[in-house]
């Protein structure tokens, strides 16, 4: 049953994830935007959910954290691997080809950065009111 619920929500909970370390590449993009040779970055966003996805989906390789059962009541662990919280970010953050140029070699054009971090944080909200629906439905299928 759990590992059920755990395999509905999955895919929302990495939408979730992948969505703030992207809000927060663009807000990085926005505080340097006057530091001299800052180059704007970003995430490929569907290359990322995508190789989440795949990572999460497969079997643990023995890394990372197991949970250990102290009670005959607990529910056994998956352990947790730091390859799978990270990879995504590590791999797929690109560096924004220059749409202006400028003297100091900043390549930040707030004018995208503001694009790109509103509908970031749209699609942000929209993953959040997708999961909380699937929620609810959930718990009404459960109460009856």
């Amino acid at each position: 049953m759990i590992d059920k619920l755990d395999a509905a929500l999955n895919f929302h909970q990495t939408a979730l994830r992948l969505r703030s370390e992207r809000q927060e590449l663009i807000a990085a993009n926005i505080a340097n935007a006057d530091t001299p040779n800052y180059k704007a970055r970003d995430l490929d966003f569907g290359a990322a959910l995508k190789q989440a996805l795949t990572a999460n989906t497969a079997s643990p390789s023995g890394e990372g954290i197991a949970s250990v059962m102290t009670s005959t009541g607990h529910l056994p662990g998956v352990a947790i691997t730091n390859s799978a919280a990270d990879g995504p970010l590590s791999t797929n953050v690109l560096y924004r080809p220059v749409i202006q140029g400028s003297a100091d070699g900043n390549s930040v054009d707030m004018d995208v950065e503001r694009n790109q971090f509103a509908d970031n944080a749209v699609r942000y909200e929209t993953s959040l009111t997708l999961i909380s629906g699937q929620i609810k439905r959930m718990l009404a299928a459960i109460q009856g």
